[in-house]
């Protein structure tokens, strides 16, 4: 057992004079203790004050995948050791956030009865010198027992922390063992530094295998005749277009600040994100140079061979799609495309007929859930005149013969009810149409494209959808993802959209992080309301991009939440203009104010600080005029 090295008559002379004899103490607690005392931390701090609410703990758990994805298994190996030894173990983000907590349950209640619990903030700036803290602060392991705690709250536990690293030496945050005083092993710090050391490996495997995955899904991207690079997220190029593989020597031992020396700028940063977990891996990055390339040149498809109408972007989900397209598009074969509301099937359907032998005739597109049930087959099918009531006097052609010769596309073909699903399946049988009111007969020459956002399988397996229409229709499905699911594409397809409706619109980088946050439940459809709202927006005094945020987060319903709870109370005056706030939000605003001071202004850093959505962030600078 270990016992304090400093008296709790010693510790209340510093604190009360501001210095005494600390030639007892370790070197970096003599440190922390200034620091502490500096920053006005109250050493008669009882408990921790700053505990994050559910949401936003789990979004910075999230934050910290690599961490904890590294340390979890390992975390629970400790904390077996950790429950037979009557301690606890922790790990600890770089700010300071406790993420997980393992160890005896008697230890863990008698930890919560000081807020030392999962989401507490446990840094020197919150409760003074401390194992974590002073760890996250000196960047070692140290051990801090008893009264070299700083404040009153840790006085009656022993706790030893190690930082955790990856491979560039970046800290990615803390391991802690803490237990009761009289618990305490003369090994602890041993024990945590190994540890530590065992997660840290992990970590570099981790960010290996992360590294193959980047290249594996970006490595289409490395034929471009564009100069682009592929970089982790620590800067590292792990792979580069043919431009840059010719042009530039030792590009693999390189990070991404190092091309401008060679005539090379970042124009467009596209996140790659894992297909397992979500995990940042890095960066598609799109360059210019300074030799004249066109700047415009990487919004361009690059699939001569394939037309695509709309914008393809990059996102390696769209291309995929694309690459399906391709072998079908020449053939007569019917297409069956599943995708969502509003992610442009209708598109997909014309750049098959644009790239087909049909493409010099028509494309006639119909949407079967607009057209009332009682009027489709006229719609279809066409009549002659006289057929019934109200019909023309020269007849009407249908939309099967409009289309001959050329494709025909129905749109939402779920919704068509089951007495016209039997005249179709004998029209796409036949091949011919017969008018209402008319007994001869049209041949056809046209291809059939479907598309739905329902899943015609349970349709037929609810008896709603004829079976044998479901295999004469779903010939060559494709599928179309969402927008949420190709996020890299936004820039581009804003570009395409701008670029078509000759808008003049620019976006602030924090206005690009929103569009790539938001979950878009409308897709593509959403996404070009939102721009055409904006562009007239934009023609009057909607202009800075805290306006567009916070008109962004009314539209989008985002509702302003409050990032952290705290024990702090904060004395309202009549005199203040913003006594007029409720209590709850003069704690907010004091804790903006202060992740403002520490991000030097930075308002991204200062809602990452806080865990705030930086929409929301954008929304409360306004309300309270900081």
């Amino acid at each position: 057992m270990t016992e304090t090295t400093l008296s709790f008559q010693a510790w209340k002379q510093f604190m009360s004079e501001g210095a005494f004899d600390l030639s007892r103490l370790n070197q970096r607690i003599v440190e922390s203790w200034y620091r502490s005392r500096t920053a006005d931390v109250n050493p008669y701090l009882e408990k921790g004050k700053q505990i994050l609410t559910d949401e936003f703990f789990l979004a910075q758990k999230e934050k910290n995948f690599l961490l904890m994805n590294s340390a979890g298994p390992h975390l629970s190996k400790i904390g077996q050791f950790a429950r037979d030894m009557g301690m606890m173990a922790l790990v600890i983000d770089p700010e300071g956030y406790v993420l997980s907590i393992k160890g005896r349950e008697d230890v863990l209640n008698q930890a919560k009865e000081i807020n030392f619990v999962e989401g507490v903030r446990w840094s020197e700036g919150e409760v003074g010198t401390n194992a974590i803290g002073t760890a996250l602060q000196a960047e070692e392991a140290i051990l801090v027992t008893g009264t070299e705690h700083y404040s009153i709250a840790s006085h009656q536990w022993s706790c030893a922390a190690a930082p955790i690293r990856d491979q560039s030496g970046k800290l990615l945050g803390v391991l802690d063992l803490s237990c009761p005083v009289e618990r305490a092993h003369p090994y602890m710090l041993g024990m945590v530094v190994s540890a530590a050391y065992i997660i840290e490996q992990e970590i570099s495997l981790c960010l290996r295998n992360f590294d193959k995955e980047l290249i594996n899904q970006t490595i289409d991207f490395m034929e471009s005749i564009q100069p682009l690079l592929i970089c982790n997220t620590a800067g590292d190029v792990v792979g580069a277009s043919k431009p840059i593989r010719l042009q530039v020597p030792n590009w693999s031992c390189m990070k991404e600040g190092h091309f401008p020396a060679y005539g090379y700028h970042s124009q467009l940063r596209i996140p790659v994100f894992s297909k397992t977990n979500g995990f940042l891996l890095g960066y598609c990055i799109h360059l210019n140079n300074d030799k004249g390339k066109n700047a415009d040149s990487v919004y361009v498809s690059k699939r001569k061979e394939f037309e695509f109408k709309g914008e393809a972007g990059v996102s390696l989900s769209f291309q995929r799609t694309l690459d399906e397209l391709k072998p079908v598009a020449p053939t007569d074969a019917s297409v069956y495309i599943l995708g969502e509301t509003g992610t442009g099937k209708e598109v997909i359907a014309q750049s098959i007929h644009e790239n087909s032998p049909r493409k010099n005739g028509p494309f006639i597109a119909v949407n079967c859930g607009a057209i009332p049930k009682e009027l489709m087959e006229s719609e279809l099918f066409g009549y002659v005149e006289g057929a019934f009531t109200g019909a023309r006097r020269q007849g009407y052609k249908g939309k099967f013969e409009q289309a001959n010769r050329g494709t025909l596309f129905l749109d939402e073909i779920g919704e068509i009810p089951p007495p016209m699903q039997v005249a179709l399946l004998r029209v796409l049988q036949e091949r011919k149409v017969t008018p209402i009111g008319s007994h001869k007969e049209i041949p056809l020459d046209i291809r059939i494209i479907t598309a739905t956002h329902r899943d015609l399988r349970q349709l037929v397996n609810e008896g709603k959808f004829r079976e044998d229409l479901f295999y004469r229709l779903h010939v060559y499905p494709i599928y179309v993802p969402p927008l949420r699911e190709r996020k890299e594409d936004i820039p581009h397809i804003i570009q395409f959209f701008c670029e078509k409706n000759q808008w003049d619109m620019t976006f602030a980088p924090e206005v690009i992080d929103w569009l790539h946050t938001y979950h878009w439940p409308g897709n593509i459809r959403e996404l070009l309301n939102v721009l055409e709202r904006l562009y007239i927006l934009s023609q009057g005094e909607m202009k800075e991009p805290s306006q567009v945020l916070q008109w962004l987060a009314s539209q989008n319903r985002v509702e302003p939440a409050l990032a952290v709870t705290t024990t702090k109370e904060i004395p309202e005056s009549a005199a203040d203009p913003a006594a007029a706030l409720s209590a709850r939000e003069k704690i907010q605003k004091e804790l903006m104010i202060d992740a403002l001071q520490k991000s030097k202004g930075n308002v991204t850093l200062a809602a990452k600080l806080l865990g705030m959505p930086r929409s929301t962030f954008y929304k409360k600078i306004q309300k309270f005029q900081l």
